[in-house]
C-alpha cells in the first residue's frame, strides 16, 4: 500500500516510543528507516523494524542505552554504544565527525558495542549535505566464508562514502557481499526463489532457498578480490573498534538471541574537500567533482547515487510503497507494545 513519508515516520517513532526509547532517538531512527524506503532500500527500512521491536523488547537493544565518551583527541572520537540501536547512534556520530572536521579538516567517530545502523548511505548523504565527504564502515553477524572455505567469518562488510555535488551528491552504498542480507530476508518474508550464485546453506552448499541463506553463506563480491575487501571492513570496524569480530555478532534474525547485544561496531570518516587541494585552492576539488561526474555522464554513465532523492529535498509528502501485510502488522503492533 502507498504511505506518505509522514504517516510512516509517525508510526515507526510511535512504535519505538512505546518500546521504551526516547523521543528523539526514536524520530532519528525511523527517520533513517523511513530514509530508505524513500531510496528504494526496503531490505533496509520497514522489513526490519518488527525485529528492532522484538530485539528491543526483549534487552537486545537496551532502549535505556546511552552513548559514553571513551576517548576524544579532538578530531578522533570513540564512543560506547552499551548495546543500544546503531540508527540514533551512528546520526549522532556522523553530526560530531561532521562538526569536528569542519575543525580540523579530517575526523574519525568510532562507535563501539552498538546495534544495527540500516542503510550507511544515510550517514553519508547526510555528512554530503554538509559539504562533507564521508566514508563509513560497520559489521555485523558473520554470513561471508574465507575465500574458499565453508564456515561464516565475515559480516557483509558494508561500506559507504559520500562526496558533495551540485545537483545531489554521490553517494556509494553497498555490501561486499553479493548482494545484502536484508535481501535475502526480503525474498524469504516474500516466499521467492534466490538468484543462482547469491548464498549458500549452512553445509556449504549453494541453494535457492531463502529461507535456508538466512541460516547459511553469502558469497563475497567480486570472489577474492571481494573478501579481501571484505577482511579490510571487518579490520576497521570489528577489528579496531569492537568489542566483538562478527564471527561473535548474536545473528540479527535469530530470535533465540534477541535478548543479547549484538554489540558491533560502526566508523565514520569525514574530510573536508576545501582544505585537500594540493595547490591550496579551496574550490578546486569542487570543481573536478562536478568534471568526473560530467565526464561520467558524457560517456553514457550513471553518477552513483544519483537516482536517490538528496536528503535536503526529500519531503513529508513524499510516498513510497510498502506490502499491505506488513504494515497491517506494525498498525497492529500499536496495540501490541505496553508502553514502559
Amino acid at each position: 500500500m502507498k504511505v506518505t513519508l509522514e504517516e510512516a515516520t509517525a508510526l515507526a517513532t510511535e512504535l519505538l516510543v512505546r518500546t521504551g526509547l526516547d523521543a528523539d532517538k526514536a524520530r532519528a531512527t525511523a527517520r533513517v528507516l523511513v530514509l530508505a524506503e524513500r531510496w528504494g532500500i526496503g531490505s533496509h527500512g520497514f522489513l526490519r523494524l518488527p525485529v528492532y521491536l522484538d530485539r528491543t523488547n526483549a534487552g537486545g537493544f537496551p532502549a535505556d542505552a546511552e552513548l559514553v565518551t571513551t576517548l576524544d583527541t579532538g578530531p578522533l572520537l570513540t564512543l560506547d554504544g552499551r548495546g543500544g540501536m546503531g540508527h540514533w547512534q551512528m546520526s549522532r556520530a556522523t553530526e560530531e565527525a561532521v562538526t569536528r572536521a569542519s575543525q580540523y579538516g579530517i575526523s574519525g567517530v568510532a562507535v563501539g558495542n552498538s546495534g544495527h545502523c540500516g542503510a550507511l548511505g544515510v550517514y553519508a548523504a547526510d555528512a554530503a549535505a554538509a559539504g562533507m565527504v564521508a566514508l563509513v564502515f560497520s559489521c555485523g553477524p558473520a554470513v561471508l566464508p574465507a575465500w574458499g572455505g565453508t564456515r561464516a567469518l565475515l559480516s557483509t562488510s558494508p561500506v559507504a562514502a559520500g562526496f558533495p555535488l551540485d545537483g545531489g551528491p554521490v553517494i556509494v552504498d553497498m555490501a561486499l557481499s553479493t548482494v545484502a542480507r536484508g535481501k535475502i530476508a526480503a525474498y524469504a518474508r516474500e516466499g521467492r526463489p534466490l538468484p543462482d550464485g547469491w548464498a549458500l546453506d549452512a553445509e556449504g552448499v549453494p541453494t535457492n532457498d531463502a529461507q535456508a541463506a538466512l541460516t547459511g553463506l553469502l558469497a563475497p563480491l567480486g570472489g577474492a578480490k571481494g573478501f579481501a575487501l571484505a577482511f579490510m571492513v571487518e579490520a576497521l570496524t570489528a577489528g579496531l573498534v569492537g568489542p566483538l569480530l562478527s564471527a561473535d555478532v548474536p545473528d540479527f534474525f535469530d530470535v533465540q538471541s534477541q535478548d543479547q547485544p549484538q554489540s558491533i561496531a560502526h566508523l565514520i570518516v569525514v574530510l573536508d574537500p576545501t582544505k585537500l587541494d594540493a595547490g591550496g585552492d579551496p574550490d578546486a576539488a569542487a570543481r573536478r567533482m562536478q568534471d568526473l561526474a560530467a565526464r561520467t555522464r558524457e560517456m553514457g554513465g550513471r553518477v552513483p547515487g544519483s537516482r536517490r532523492v538528496a536528503v535536503g529535498d526529500v519531503s513529508d509528502s513524499d510516498v513510497v510503497e510498502l506490502s499491505d501485510e506488513l504494515w497491517a502488522e506494525l498498525r497492529n503492533r500499536l496495540g501490541e507494545v505496553d508502553a514502559p
